[in-house]
């Protein structure tokens, strides 16, 4: 049976990877798009989002929900296009004379009343906030989400937006708090485990060659150049939110270990959005506070085979 995945995403270039992914999986089906701030606007995000779409024809009736325009540290959010280009696609400039009808916040309680039978996944690829306000106002419904997998958080190794903190955590840290207080089954795909899902050139040319996925190359191409600028030794460029979908779906895929989770919600300061793992044994032991599963470390392998076997249209998964 296929996976319904309710996304939430700031549509830049990794997102998008992650959205032609699940396209072309054949067990992934969307069932609903959450357009946030984040890499771009939201209003960015809503182009891209319906600029993919009609690219690789999504079947008609998932709706594009307009999701949160600012953190609720109530910040004006810092848009990053020397990553994923001025709107948020790399080189490509989507037309925005679209008319895809976009559904209010609330249509998210429609979506998971309808699954919630059928173990809805929400997958969170951007800032938590939509993802937050969702625990705020529908605590109890929202314990209806059979899993949650959240791309965010560093783990004792740099981050990418301050020495300590990724992005998605570092925008908007209150929610991140929110969402690891109150939800169950959480995945944290964390920078240890996404900054080694790298595609190479190579992979890309050979991906290309099937012409299954139409952008991908100027996209990575783009995406890489920021890469190997910033660190000549990468031999390509990590693909944070496919891996982060990819977990979904392939939990033999990943190294995981689970443990209490916080983020540094001091707005001030070098620490701000850093994650923490409470490791000490006695602390997990007696202090029943909430334990999330973390992957620190994927099998590369099984990466790189289901990645490119589904980019490039292969059957022999």
């Amino acid at each position: 049976m296929k996976k319904k995945v309710l996304l939430f995403g700031d549509i830049g270039i990794d997102d998008t990877i992650a959205l032609i992914y699940a396209r072309l999986h054949k067990e992934i089906e969307i069932v609903g798009l959450i357009a946030d701030y984040g890499n771009v606007s939201r209003k960015d995000a809503v182009a891209n989002i319906y600029y993919v779409m009609k690219l690789f024809d999504f079947p008609e009736g998932i709706p594009v929900i307009l999701g949160a325009e600012i953190p609720l540290t109530g910040e004006q959010p810092t848009y990053y296009p020397e990553i994923h280009g001025e709107h948020g696609l790399g080189p490509i400039i989507p037309n925005e004379d679209h008319d895809i009808k976009t559904e209010n916040f609330l249509e998210i309680v429609n979506i998971i009343e309808k699954h919630k039978n059928d173990e809805l996944i929400i997958v969170n690829i951007g800032r938590l906030t939509s993802l937050a306000t969702m625990f705020i106002l529908y605590n109890q419904l929202m314990q209806h989400v059979k899993e949650i997998y959240i791309m965010g958080g560093a783990f004792w190794v740099p981050g990418n937006v301050t020495t300590v903190a990724e992005a998605n955590f570092h925008g908007d840290p209150f929610a991140v708090n929110i969402v690891l207080t109150y939800a169950k089954n959480v995945t944290i795909i964390p920078l240890n485990a996404t900054q080694k899902a790298i595609v190479t050139p190579g992979m890309v040319n050979y991906i290309d060659s099937f012409g299954k996925t139409k952008i991908l190359k100027p996209l990575m191409e783009y995406y890489t150049k920021f890469y190997q600028e910033r660190d000549p030794s990468l031999l390509g460029s990590p693909v944070h939110d496919a891996l982060t979908l990819m977990a979904a779906i392939y939990p033999e895929m990943f190294i995981y270990e689970s443990y209490p989770v916080m983020v540094v919600d001091k707005l001030d300061g070098p620490a701000r959005g850093q994650s923490i793992a409470e490791t000490r044994p006695f602390e997990n032991i007696n202090s029943g506070k909430k334990r999330h599963r973390i992957a620190f470390d994927i099998h590369y392998d099984i990466f790189f085979h289901h990645f490119i076997s589904i980019m490039a249209g292969h059957d022999w998964l």
